[in-house]
């Protein structure tokens, strides 16, 4: 079981547009996806961020609304300083990284975890905590917005391409 960043992006690096705003992503969303099909199959929990957790869905008050175009549904893991006072159904709000990665590992069981946020998947790798890197790269440049990868992660991360996947799918090596 593995702790997996997948994004999709725009050429330029970017995974919502200014504000947060992810309407940039629905002309590239739908039909058929072999990858995110296979992400979907292989994923038994979410570990979310709390922006995310209550960002823009490009598909809000559609069928289609939710993690993989609604496909998903299973548990979620929120890492936030600001648990809700009222419960989600389907969620569980943690306050540190560490037990966040632990509870949707254990959510997960034997199948992969995902990891949805451009911060939360940041600090699991400053922690040494993420597995792998999958890019969905969206053809369109949005100049500014919210980056992949939100800051430099302290020295050089090495990657290496997952034999038999796509180009832009890589394991964590150092």
């Amino acid at each position: 079981m593995a702790l997996i960043y997948s994004a999709t992006t725009s050429l330029d690096g970017f995974m919502a547009g200014p504000g947060g705003d992810m309407s940039w992503l629905t002309e590239h969303l739908g039909g058929e996806d072999e990858v995110a099909d296979r992400v979907l199959a292989r994923t038994g929990a979410l570990l979310v961020g709390r922006v995310t957790f209550d960002g823009d869905d490009p598909n809000a008050g559609t069928a289609a609304e939710g993690a993989f175009g609604g496909e998903y549904d299973g548990p979620a893991v929120v890492l936030t300083h600001r648990p809700p006072a009222d419960p989600v159904a389907g969620v569980e709000f943690v306050t540190d990284l560490t037990t966040a990665v632990a509870r949707a590992r254990e959510l997960a069981g034997d199948r992969d975890v995902n990891v949805l946020g451009a911060d939360v998947a940041m600090q699991c790798l400053e922690a040494g905590l993420l597995d792998e890197i999958l890019v969905l790269v969206a053809p369109v440049l949005l100049g500014e917005g919210t980056r992949m990868f939100p800051r430099r992660p302290g020295g050089r991360v090495r990657l290496e391409p997952l034999p038999g996947e796509t180009a832009h799918w890589y394991r964590i090596v150092s």
